[in-house]
């Protein structure tokens, strides 16, 4: 059966190209709609040992960040073929903004990248184990390769 709407999760670093293009050919093979997310974990969330409740309220640090991360997901969604209205960022827990924005555009793939130096026996990292568990539709886990390996 055909893929018809992908879902490609990014962390926008440079590795961030290799698991994009894996997404477009998953796309151009299935004559697919794509889109691309990016998640930002709150300040709050980040440091939960600290209380940056006080800290995090009084300054735009968070608006900040979405709006580089917007201007870069925009821009790499632009490299591969993505529309901008195709570009979401969102905020909170990665895994379960990826499959809640999955569900809401009714993804049939999610594409995401690992590492696989840690979490389940090495084989996937902690953000693609936790997309895979929970989710109503197929991931594509794209191992990433650094240059320097």
């Amino acid at each position: 059966m055909p893929y018809k709407r992908i879902l490609v999760a990014v962390d926008l670093t440079e590795e961030a190209e290799e698991v994009l293009t894996a997404a477009q050919n998953a796309a151009s093979d299935n004559d697919a709609t794509l889109s691309a997310c990016s998640i930002i974990r709150p300040l709050a969330r980040t440091y939960g040992g600290l209380d940056m409740a006080n800290v995090v309220s009084g300054m735009p640090f968070e608006e900040e960040m979405r709006t580089q991360a917007t201007s870069k997901l925009v821009k790499l969604a632009d490299e591969f073929g993505i529309k901008s209205s195709d570009a979401h960022v969102r905020m909170g827990s990665p895994a379960a903004e990826i499959r809640a924005l999955a569900e809401e555009l009714e993804a049939d793939l999610i594409v995401i990248g690992t590492h696989g130096r840690q979490g389940l026996g090495l084989l996937l990292g902690s953000t693609a184990n936790a997309v895979l568990h929970g989710v109503g539709c197929d991931v594509l886990v794209v191992k990433i390769h650094p240059e320097d390996a």
